[in-house]
Parts: structure tokens; C-alpha cells; sequence
């Protein structure tokens, strides 16, 4: 019966009580007929009971189905109780693929109620789950081994079910696959079958501890030690298993003399490790007993030109790369991970070891091969170089082995690349800091020695007119200091030092601007592109400086394709330059799986050519400054690096790689830079009354100046241009002289101009000093570094900022432009 037809059935009354209702209607109306004596009476009263009886009737089968609908609908809360499970994620979707039940694992595991389609997967595993879903719905049933996240740290299997009354809802359940590493799984393979299959070739295995207990053993060495194959042997200590006689022959104990030879062949699992000490204690070790009579018939005596079939098997199995060569020296195995350890998956093994190092590393690892292979029974490392990575040593342990045919030397080495990778990202961050440190400090006392000379230029050229002898020549000595100063700004821009005026804007917006220019420079033999995407967040950045991120990537990328084109020869040759805008949200990034950047909205510039690509060996270096593959006199190397500190300053970042051609060279490169999109308020739009040049221009009177400045250059070229402004100006040599100018009060200066860095006091510490007997005092900086990074650091308010290195003229308007806003504020 059906939840409505139970609801309906009991809606309605039972027979019995049908009938009983009945009787009693026409039982109440006969005694009202009896004492009314009237027959109209008496049925106006029957009429009336019976109109009553059925409108509860009525009601009763009206609400029947509203009770069966809320029946039908299924309790998610018990069935959320029900499929709870610490080891197995489940989810139960509808036709529409909507989550409508999951688990806490399922939560725990794909970041909260997402439907299975949208949990981060590797492109195959994503396709994968499609099939598997498509297969369910269609055959009620479907199931999948195979997926992965995209960095294929995780594993999952996963098994789908249609289940419901009208089929209409599936059950995922996802169970983790756990990848067998290390030391985790080998106790079981050698007390498991595997170990059974060597205990009936005469082969004993024992995983003991540092401290000589046996964690794990074969079933035959069970037997033969303790006289029970179900005997785990776990506990006991390893060495009262074994006996030695005089001529130092290995027994069992239990057998005696009475059993046959064995050969004890010590396999430390120890991976190299910085600290080997500390690894050695912590790492268990595989002992390998084979018996005296294995090989008898070619057991164990191979050709010489491979290992045994038996101990090639065993050697697989383990997580450590080893190798076996024989008493000369030739390799005769390998596993898979000593191959990939050594880079040699695809070329092969070599015939010898020393084929695998740089040359200065053969002869060593040559005689130690020979050493061990014909020496006492002993076991070391040592550190070499291998042919493939000559920059980083590898540690190598070797190991004497007997009684194993034409096998006399094992060698073990780990697979580090993981590792090395690691290395080589933290050594090229450290070194990009320390560049950027020391290109910031060149900047910044090269930008004082440049104001000096541009200062003294415009004294100069104020007592000079154009016609005159010497007019020329001082404007050639400014040009060529405002050329200089442009390269200390672009070491500021690679540090990070520099000064940013940032707004808020939309990106396009910014490539519009250019993009004439571009087609100017680009030329008529490369075409130029721009695709936008719709509904991009705006950002936050310096427009000028941004403009001069893409200029410097298109110039290159024109450079990159002229190159490539005289390289190949092609004289009606053709490239292409794509600007392009995209849209990547915080659950992409996700995707993307790069530690570096936090996961959060972006928009994304993407510059990209037909020029070949950047090659391999050059992709780690292209952002360091003065790096440059141009030709001598063609490139400074600063182009890249100032492309690289702008968008760094920015909050950005910026990857380069290369994009494959059908043939799979590189075809071009790509430039991406992303940049967060800015999620506060618009700012208001600037009038054009609130411009520099108009603040400038309100103030017209003079003033009483205090100069600070530790660079006698410096402070004479400003006093000179300020004095011939009008002001009244008043000098320091540092904070100390400063401060000691304010305290002796002969004097109400008006504005302080000061440098930051300097000895003794800096300006800041001079500043704060200062406010305190004058807290209203405006301060004008004077500094290389940047003024977003100045004001972040100093929390004075009434604080102003002028670059070095300035122009008379330019010292002059700002000191003009302060002085007006302090008037303004006063009034």
C-alpha cells in the first residue's frame, strides 16, 4: 500500500462505526419526533446532524492528500545520519545535479555543499567523472579508478548508483586512494604473498628496526626460526635467530650446523639525507638471507649480463632506487627509481657508473666500485655530481654483497627532484631579493649625485641663453643625466622602490591607450591583436606605469620575432602580436595550484608573439636585471626587470613560458600577468581645480625654509634654487642640526624639507621630534625610494614627497604647492 492509500484509508471510518453512526442518527431523530409530536421537527433535526456528519467527512478526505504529498517528500536529515562515513565521502545529486545530500567527509574532502561536477579535479579526472555520470544515469550503475587533483596529490574512486521510487536521485560514493610510499606497505608485502613467493625460491626476508627488532618476515623465516610459518617473528630481536660457526658461516639456531649456509646481504632503507645520522636511526633495514643452495642448476647464476629473475623482482618492489653491478664495475640491474633518480629513464642504464657523473667524479667512483666489489663485505656513501645536474651533489650508498652470482656491489640512490626543484626556487627568490636590494641602494645614492648635476644645470642655463657658446653643452649634460635617471628608475622599478601613483581602472582601458603606438612600432610585417573579455573587475595600478609594462613586452616580443625570422632565414615572413584581457576567478586559481598566489579574483593581462620562445636554460633569468640575449649595444637588460618590479609593486604577478607549435618547438612565447581585482570603492572623479599645477599656482608669497640634508651637493644646488625662489632658507647638515634649529626657537619656519636617510638622526625620527614642540610644521621628504613604501613606514600626518632626483624647477613648485595648502588649512 502506497503512503496516499494509507493516508486515505485513514481518512475514512471503519465499517462498524459506519453503522453505528447510522443507528444513532436514527435513533436520536425517532425521540425527537416522540417528544416534539412533530414530524417536521423531527426531520429539520435529522437534516441538520446529517449535514454536520458529512462536512466532517469531507474534511477528513480533503486533507488525506496534503498529508500523503508531505509523506512523499523524503527526510534529508535522516539520510544525512545515515550516510555518514569517516573513510568514504557520499553525495546524492537530483536530475537537475544538484547537491541535495552529503556527508562531512564529502564536505571535509571537496571544500563544502559543491555539486560533484564542480569539485577541482585534473582535466582527465574531470572527464572521467562526466562518463561516469552519463553511464549511471543511462545503466543505473557506473564506476571510476581514476581520478586525481590536478597537482595528483590525491587520489579518489569513486561509485555511482541510481537509487529513489522514480529513479530520480544518484549516489556518489568517493573512497581515497592512498598511494603505497616508503616504509608504509613493505611489512605487508614481505609477510604476504610476495613473501611467500621468495620463501619458495630459498630467499628469506626481514624488516628490522634500527634497534635489531624484527618488524616484518617472510613466512619461510618463520619456519626455519622458529618452527611455525604463522610466527610473525615481530619483537624478537633479529641476531638470536642466527648462528655463526668458526669459519664466520650464518645458520638459523634453531637448525644448527645440521642446516644449510646463508648469505646475510644488509639493505639499509635509508634515503640521503642532510642530517644521515639522524636518518640511519630512524630508517628500518631489509635483511636478505638466501640459502647456500640456490643457484644450483643457474638459480642464481646469471648470465653476467642481468640479475636474477627473483632478486630483479625484489628490487622493483622497494621505493629506493638501487642498482647491482658485478666485481668489475659493469651494472647488471636497475630499478625505476634509480633510473629516474639519475635522469636515464629514456637513455637507459650505462655500462658503468661512472658514465652517470661529471668527469672530475669518474675516477673516485670508479675505484670505490672496485673496492667494495672485491673487498671485505662493507657498506658507505659518497657524494658526487651527476652528468645531468653538475651543480648539485647527489649522495650515493654502496654496499658489498656476496653469494648472489655475478652481483658484488649494491648502490642505492634517492629520487630528489622534487627536492632540487625546491632548491632551486628558494635559491632564485633569495637571489632576486638581494638583487633588487642592492640595485635599490645603487639607485637611490646615484639619484643623489644626478639631482646635484640637473640642479646645477638649470642654475646654469638661467644665466645662459639659447645662441650662446655654452647653452648647447649644458643642455647635452642635462639630457644626458635625465637619460641616467631614467635607468636608476628603472633599478627603483625592479626593487620595488619606486614611486607608484595608483588609481583604480579597467585594464582595456589602459590598452587602448597604446595601442596606436604598438601598431607604430609593431610595423607592417607583424600583425597586431586585442581580445578582451567581458565583465572584468577593475584594478588598482599606476596607468603610466602600466603603460610602460606593455610597451617594454610588445618591444621585446618585436625584437623576439625580427630575430626569429633572420634566424630562419624567411624573408616575407609574418608575425603576430595578441594582447589579450581574461576573467579568472578565485576558484580557478584554485585549479591552477600555485602555492605563490593566493586564491582570489584577477584580472589578466596576456602578452604573447610568434617569436620561437624563450629558451629553457634562459626562463629563470629573464627578470634579473642587465640580463639580456640582445646583441652588444642593442639591449641594457633592464626591460624585463622593470616589467617585473612594477607588476610585484602592483600586488601582481608575472609567469613567462612558451607556447608549443604543431611540430612541438616553442612557437612563441607568453607573458600573463595577473592583477587583483580591486574590490573597495570607486574613488571620485578629480576636478581639474584640485591639480598640482593649480595648487601650485595659488601661492605666490616666500616663507622661512628649513633645509636638512647630509649631501653637501645636494643641499647647495637646493639652497641656490630655493634662495632664488624668494624663501628665506635655513640649512642642516643633518637630523640632529635640525632638530637643534627648531629648539633654539630664533626663527618660525614655515616648511622643513628634508632628506630621509641619514646618519646619525634620519628625517623621520627628526620629524616626530620636531612635532612635538611643533605639531602643525609641514614636512616635505626628499627621497629616491618610494613614496607608497615611505608612507607605509612613517605615520606623520602632514607629510609631503618629492622624488630625486628633481629639477629646479620642480623643487620649486612643490615646496609652492605645500606652502598653499598649509595657507589654506591655516585660514
Amino acid at each position: 500500500m502506497t503512503g496516499s492509500d494509507q493516508v486515505e484509508a485513514q481518512a475514512l471510518p471503519p465499517i462498524p462505526l459506519l453503522f453505528g453512526i447510522a443507528f444513532a442518527l436514527v435513533t436520536s431523530v425517532v425521540l425527537v419526533w416522540l417528544v416534539a409530536g412533530s414530524s417536521l421537527v423531527a426531520l429539520a433535526y435529522g437534516g441538520g446532524l446529517l449535514t454536520v456528519l458529512l462536512t466532517l467527512l469531507l474534511a477528513a478526505r480533503l486533507k488525506a492528500p496534503e498529508e500523503a504529498g508531505q509523506l512523499a517528500q523524503p527526510d534529508w536529515a535522516v539520510t544525512a545520519a545515515a550516510i555518514e562515513n569517516r573513510r568514504r565521502a557520499v553525495a546524492i545529486i537530483d536530475r537537475a545535479n544538484r547537491l541535495v545530500c552529503a556527508n562531512a567527509t564529502y564536505e571535509d574532502w571537496f571544500g563544502g555543499q559543491v555539486s560533484p561536477h564542480e569539485i577541482t579535479l585534473s582535466e582527465q579526472g574531470r572527464k572521467r567523472l562526466a562518463d561516469a555520470a552519463r553511464q549511471a544515469w543511462r545503466e543505473g550503475e557506473a564506476q571510476s579508478e581514476e581520478l586525481e587533483t590536478p597537482s595528483a596529490e590525491r587520489k579518489f574512486s569513486l561509485h555511482i548508483e541510481r537509487v529513489g521510487r522514480g529513479e530520480d536521485y544518484l549516489v556518489w560514493r568517493f573512497g581515497e586512494r592512498v598511494e603505497e610510499d616508503g616504509h608504509d606497505t613493505l611489512a605487508e608485502r614481505v609477510s604476504g604473498p610476495f613473501g611467500a613467493i621468495l620463501s619458495s625460491a630459498g630467499i628469506e626476508l626481514a624488516l628490522v628496526a634500527p634497534d635489531g627488532i624484527v618488524q616484518s618476515a617472510t613466512p619461510g623465516l618463520a619456519e626455519r626460526a622458529a618452527g611455525n610459518p604463522n610466527d610473525s617473528l615481530a619483537g624478537q630481536e633479529f641476531v638470536q635467530l642466527l648462528r655463526s660457526d668458526d669459519r664466520d658461516r650464518i645458520f638459523f639456531a634453531q637448525e644448527g650446523q645440521q642446516g644449510t649456509p646463508q648469505t646475510l646481504v644488509h639493505i639499509p632503507l635509508t634515503q640521503p639525507q642532510a642530517d644521515k645520522k639522524k636518518a640511519a636511526d630512524q630508517s628500518p633495514s631489509l635483511m636478505l638471507l638466501v640459502d647456500s643452495n640456490v643457484g644450483i642448476g643457474g638459480g642464481w647464476q646469471g648470465s653476467g649480463k642481468a640479475a636474477v629473475p627473483q632478486l630483479e623482482a625484489l628490487l622493483s618492489a622497494l621505493p629506493l632506487g638501487l642498482a647491482l653491478t658485478d666485481r668489475d664495475g659493469r651494472f647488471l640491474y636497475a630499478n625505476k627509481a634509480f633510473l629516474r633518480a639519475v635522469e636515464r629513464e629514456e637513455k637507459g642504464l650505462p655500462q658503468f657508473p661512472s658514465d652517470l657523473v661529471v668527469r672530475e667524479d669518474k675516477p673516485a667512483i670508479s675505484d670505490t666500485v672496485r673496492r667494495f666489489a672485491r673487498g671485505a663485505t662493507s657498506s658507505g656513501d659518497m657524494a658526487v655530481r651527476l652528468s645531468g645536474d653538475k651543480e648539485e651533489p647527489v649522495s650515493i650508498g654502496l654496499a658489498g654483497v656476496r653469494g648472489l652470482g655475478d652481483a658484488a656491489v649494491l648502490l642505492s640512490i634517492s629520487d630528489s627532484t622534487e627536492e632540487k626543484r625546491l632548491r632551486r626556487q628558494v635559491a632564485q627568490a633569495t637571489k632576486m631579493q638581494a638583487v633588487g636590494q642592492l640595485a635599490g641602494g645603487v639607485a637611490h645614492d646615484f639619484n643623489n649625485v644626478l639631482t646635484a648635476i640637473i640642479g646645477y644645470c638649470d642654475l646654469m642655463l638661467l644665466r645662459h641663453t639659447p645662441g650662446d657658446s655654452d647653452y648647447d653643452d649644458i643642455q647635452q649634460i642635462k639630457a644626458n643625466s635625465n637619460r641616467a635617471a631614467s635607468l636608476t628608475r628603472q633599478l627603483l622599478a625592479f626593487s620595488r622602490q619606486q614611486t607608484l601613483r595608483p588609481v583604480v581602472l579597467q585594464l582595456p582601458d589602459v590598452v587602448s591607450e597604446v595601442s596606436q603606438l604598438l601598431k607604430r612600432l609593431m610595423g607592417d610585417k607583424i600583425e597586431f591583436a586585442v581580445r578582451h573579455d567581458r565583465e572584468l573587475g577593475p584594478v588598482r595600478a599606476d596607468p603610466q606605469q602600466l603603460e610602460q609594462v606593455i610597451i617594454n613586452l610588445a618591444v621585446n616580443a618585436r625584437d623576439a620575432m625580427q630575430a626569429h625570422a633572420a634566424k630562419s632565414g624567411k624573408e616575407n615572413w609574418k608575425g603576430r602580436l595578441t594582447l589579450a584581457t581574461r576573467r579568472v576567478s578565485a576558484r580557478d586559481v584554485r585549479k591552477m595550484g600555485i602555492d605563490i598566489m593566493p586564491a582570489d579574483d584577477y584580472t589578466v593581462l596576456i602578452v604573447q608573439d610568434t617569436g620561437g620562445g624563450i629558451p629553457g636554460e634562459h626562463l629563470s633569468k629573464i627578470f634579473e636585471p642587465f640580463f639580456t640575449t640582445k646583441e652588444q649595444g642593442k639591449g641594457t637588460g633592464l626591460g624585463l626587470s622593470t616589467v617585473y618590479g612594477i607588476v610585484k609593486q602592483s600586488n601582481g604577478f608575472i609567469f613567462a613560458d612558451n607556447i608549443g607549435g604543431p611540430d612541438g618547438r616553442p612557437a612563441g612565447a607568453r607573458f600573463t600577468i595577473y592583477l587583483p581585482v580591486h574590490k573597495g570603492e570607486m574613488p571620485a572623479v578629480t576636478r581639474p581645480e584640485d591639480t598640482e599645477e593649480t595648487k601650485a599656482s595659488e601661492w605666490s608669497g616666500g616663507g622661512k625654509l628649513l633645509l636638512v640634508e647630509d649631501e653637501d651637493m645636494v643641499r647647495a644646488v637646493a639652497e641656490r634654487a630655493l634662495t632664488r625662489a624668494g624663501y628665506q632658507v635655513t640649512t642642516a647638515r643633518d637630523g640632529e642640526e635640525g632638530l637643534a634649529a627648531i629648539a633654539n626657537g630664533k626663527t618660525e619656519f614655515d616648511l622643513i624639507v628634508s632628506d630621509v636617510v641619514m646618519p646619525a638622526m634620519d628625517g623621520p625620527a627628526m620629524a616626530r621630534a620636531i612635532r612635538k614642540v611643533k605639531p602643525k610644521i609641514p614636512i616635505l621628504f626628499m627621497s629616491g625610494y618610494a613614496e607608497e613604501q615611505l608612507r607605509n613606514d612613517i605615520d606623520i600626518d602632514n607629510m609631503h614627497f618629492i622624488p630625486k632626483p628633481f629639477s629646479v624647477q620642480q623643487i620649486n613648485g612643490k615646496v609652492s604647492e605645500v606652502l598653499g595648502e598649509q595657507a589654506k588649512t591655516d585660514a
